[in-house]
């Protein structure tokens, strides 16, 4: 079973630059895409329904902005627009769908660069959904959590990490967030297969950075340690073009 994720930065943007064709051509059995900026009435028919997918959206209250959209092959046992948390919710940013094996989480985390108010906002965020996943994995339910994290986690998760050390997106203080995830069990499956650095996933628009490839790697697909094993490949997509991130993926053998 093979799982995508994707900040496609604007689905109608995204539709124009081919992300339609990208989708016949690769045929995930699950594509989780973030950051859609749009409600379900701005959004065409091909998009909604003209592709042999399921398509979920959960479209923030605010129009334009934030806002996640899950297209899935086989109908998802369960569907959830957002946490149950109205301040999170409110801006589009999770949608969960339960699947015969595993319980997914296709998540747009906060970014806190604007002021610290929006960086409080995105730890959390952090705070609130950890324990909320904790629960699933103790009650028995594999989870895979999915989407653009807006975080490095590390110096090898970025180009420059001495430049960075003070932006949000590389804090200490952000960081420390994804440690805590670490050591609550939880797998980041891309370093599972991949330890070599220069792997990223987002390239800013400016100074020609993709092409000197000066990237973050701020997107991720998390599992519980226990659901690792079924874990057989994870990759990161740097060749498909139409946004500022490129697609990562998983696939498991369930």
């Amino acid at each position: 079973m093979k799982l995508y994720s994707w900040n496609v930065n604007g689905i109608r943007a995204a539709e124009k630059k081919g992300f339609l064709d990208w989708l016949q051509k690769t045929q995930p059995d699950i594509i989780c895409v973030q950051e859609t900026k749009a409600a379900v009435d701005q959004l065409s028919d091909s998009i909604l329904k003209d592709h042999g997918y399921h398509a979920y959206f959960h479209s923030a209250e605010r129009r334009g902005y934030s806002g996640v959209a899950t297209f899935c092959k086989t109908e998802p046992l369960f569907v959830q627009e957002g946490l149950g948390i109205n301040r999170f919710d409110s801006e589009g940013r999770v949608l969960i769908t339960e699947h015969q094996s595993f319980l997914l989480y296709n998540i747009y985390f906060p970014n806190g660069q604007k002021n610290d108010e929006r960086l409080q906002y995105k730890l959390d965020f952090y705070d609130e959904l950890l324990p909320i996943i904790n629960e699933q994995v103790e009650s028995g339910i594999q989870v895979v959590v999915t989407g653009d994290w807006n975080t490095a986690h590390h110096p090898i998760d970025l180009a420059r990490p001495k430049d960075n050390i003070k932006n949000s997106g590389f804090t200490p203080i952000e960081r420390e967030k994804l440690d805590i995830y670490v050591e609550n069990g939880w797998v980041d499956t891309f370093r599972i297969f991949h330890p070599e650095p220069e792997r990223y996933t987002w390239w800013t628009y400016r100074f020609g950075a993709r092409g000197r490839n000066i990237g973050w790697r701020i997107d991720y697909f998390f599992v519980n340690s226990g659901f690792s094993e079924k874990v057989v490949n994870a990759e990161i997509h740097e060749e498909v073009m139409g946004s500022d991130h490129c697609p990562i993926s998983l696939t498991l053998e369930l």
